[in-house]
């Protein structure tokens, strides 16, 4: 692979401080601070159902709540994804899986179309996952699209516990893009659009 498909990137705000490197053809190792466990342990699935090298940092206003830090580290998130892939010449584009966990199941449906937009339908049986509000997870999904430039729909299809149905989402949300990244080499180089340009 001749070009590095690599990208570090820092948004600092009054609320949050995120710095975010990235590596699309990684091989899985995650290393994140951001003071929220839970985020963590789901950007790590992102990480190793991805195959993407991520290195994350985040101080945010903890003190208030996890809201600021969540959507930021999102929003900081599909910019690297952006930046890393560059004009998109001869990636798959688009990228679907199904992941399980027991009794939980959900679909996530990636397009790096140029085009932001997320369907998000993910119900949870409880507000909180420990003290993690569960609505900070539609955030951190909103920020990415809307900076990663690409459409998203997310689906929980079934699942009783909170944990697994969040689990499964991040799983699969890095396994389709895991494939709509991929570069297809029959592609040689031309860009998956009849635009012209994604």
């Amino acid at each position: 692979m001749t070009n590095k498909r690599t990208a570090s990137v820092e948004r600092k705000t009054n609320e949050t401080d995120i710095k975010i490197s990235i590596d699309i053809d990684g091989v899985g190792n995650g290393k994140f601070q951001t003071g929220i466990p839970l985020l963590e342990h789901m950007l790590d699935q992102i990480s190793r159902h991805g195959l993407i090298d991520l290195d994350i940092t985040a101080i945010g206003d903890l003190e208030i709540d996890g809201h600021h830090t969540v959507e930021d580290v999102g929003i900081t998130l599909g910019q690297a994804v952006n930046k890393a892939l560059s004009d998109k010449k001869a990636i798959t584009r688009y990228g679907h899986a199904y992941v399980p966990l027991d009794e939980a199941l959900s679909r996530v449906v990636i397009d790096l179309s140029g085009r932001p937009g997320l369907t998000y339908e993910v119900k949870f049986p409880r507000a909180l996952i420990g003290d993690f509000d569960v609505d900070l997870f539609f955030e951190f999904f909103q920020g990415f699209v809307n900076h990663a430039n690409c459409t998203v729909h997310i689906d929980n299809i079934r699942g009783r516990n909170a944990h697994h149905i969040i689990e499964t989402v991040f799983k699969a949300f890095g396994r389709a893009l895991r494939m709509a990244v991929q570069l297809d080499p029959r592609m040689a180089g031309k860009m998956p659009s009849t635009k012209g340009v994604l």
